[in-house]
């Protein structure tokens, strides 16, 4: 699978992100009570922030999937662990489908590594997903991340994990 990604229009994306960030299957995004306006809001507030980015995933032109990247030193992430040079943290969210594609969501995660890491600069992604949320830990551990520890976020207990170019690589194959 092939995609491209493009930045998130927040005043033209909102009605579709809507519907994605509020489905039952994305409860993890906590977003399940947020309004069209609500959702436009969040996103128009990343767009300003120089240390927080959104992309959608394109397929074929068409949106298949979210992902937002940022730096954990200064968002997320600050102060609840020591953030080191080269570290971008990510979120990604594959929308409800009535036809779920055998291996999408892994071509969805694996896009998005090759993604973070086209930029020299990023050594290691970390990411930090509810602890309950194991379906993303499995696909995590697939392409190469590490659990670190369980910290406690303001909306969340979480379960820090770091991966490397070298261990996206060793992974799944693909050169980071």
């Amino acid at each position: 699978m092939t995609f491209t990604f493009r930045p998130v229009d927040p005043a033209g994306d909102a009605a579709l992100l809507h519907s994605w960030v509020t489905h039952p299957k994305a409860v993890f995004w906590m977003m399940q009570d947020a309004t069209r306006e609500d959702v436009e809001r969040a996103y128009a507030q990343i767009a300003a922030d120089e240390h927080h980015h959104a992309e959608l995933g394109l397929r074929e032109g068409e949106p298949a999937f979210l992902m937002e990247h940022y730096d954990p030193a200064h968002r997320e992430l600050a102060g609840l662990y020591e953030a080191q040079p080269g570290d971008i943290g990510m979120h990604f969210l594959t929308p409800p489908t009535d036809r779920p594609e055998h291996g999408f969501t892994r071509a969805v995660i694996t896009a998005v590594m090759t993604r973070l890491f086209e930029d020299p600069q990023v050594r290691r992604v970390v990411v930090e997903p509810d602890v309950r949320n194991t379906a993303v830990h499995a696909l995590n551990a697939a392409v190469g991340f590490v659990p670190d520890r369980e910290i406690q976020k303001p909306e969340k207990k979480a379960l820090l994990s770091f991966c490397t170019r070298e261990q996206f690589t060793a992974a799944t194959g693909v050169a980071a």
